[in-house]
């Protein structure tokens, strides 16, 4: 199956009122990753070796895209994962997949007895296993962000699944990947299981976020117990090369 983008499809927050989950990284840079965030005015962002998320407030104003356009330089690209709010006049998209948000709804979470807990020597292991699966950005620092769980097998890294945003109450589970040759045995099941596992003993709820299209993820994220909470988009965009040729924001859509 696939997804199409578009609105919420679930948990919509009463009275208007938007969801933590909504924008989940400036949840998480002005929550439990406050201590990664670099700020210029009200736009807040991972350091580059970190993470490419950045977040906007829920309704940035010309301030706001005038602090972007000066974090990207003029004519710079810069990633705006999750936005689907207005691009201003003079900025374009210059990258757009489809995304979903999925929530836990009942996953048999459990720890796993071959799974290791990886960290910093392990990253040129785990930078190896995601540039030959591709399970989305992992950069040299990522591994601080929480939790990161690998299977190894003849001393080799062969799986890994590990922790990302961190908006208060929840954790995103991230860098789901296996290597080509050990696909078919269940890895990342049973590793997404045992973050998971880690993420309900601190008392918080696991969420992910893959593209609309990756219909074999999605399958599997619903057998295990996650429900499609809202779908949402990727991209990055241009910044004006002039800076007064920001005006008005035009859809993204």
């Amino acid at each position: 199956m696939s997804v199409t983008a578009g609105a919420d499809v679930g948990d919509r927050s009463a009275a208007g009122v938007p969801h933590v989950l909504d924008n989940p990284a400036h949840a998480s840079l002005t929550g439990p990753h406050a201590h990664f965030a670099e700020r210029r005015g009200r736009v807040l962002r991972y350091p580059d070796d970190v993470s490419p998320w950045l977040a906007l407030p829920a309704e940035p104003d010309a301030r706001d895209w005038a602090d972007l356009a000066a974090l990207a330089g003029p004519g710079g690209e810069i990633p705006l994962p999750g936005y689907q709010g207005a691009l201003p006049d003079g900025w374009e998209i210059t990258f757009r997949v489809d995304g979903v948000q999925f929530v836990d709804d009942g996953l048999a979470a459990a720890p796993d007895a071959e799974a290791v807990r990886l960290g910093a020597a392990d990253v040129p292991e785990m930078l190896d296993l995601v540039a030959r699966t591709r399970p989305g950005p992992f950069l040299p620092r990522t591994v601080e962000l929480g939790t990161y769980l690998g299977i190894r097998r003849g001393g080799a890294l062969i799986a890994m699944a590990g922790e990302r945003l961190h908006p208060p109450g929840w954790t995103e589970i991230s860098a789901v990947c296996t290597d080509p040759a050990f696909r078919g045995e269940g890895l990342a099941t049973r590793l997404i299981l045992a973050v998971a596992h880690g993420i309900r003993e601190r008392g918080e709820t696991p969420f992910l976020h893959t593209s609309a299209e990756n219909t074999g993820a999605i399958r599997l994220y619903e057998s295990l117990g996650f429900r499609l909470r809202r779908r949402t988009a990727f991209l990055a965009a241009r910044a004006p090369r002039r800076p007064a040729d920001a005006h008005a924001a035009v859809p993204v859509a």
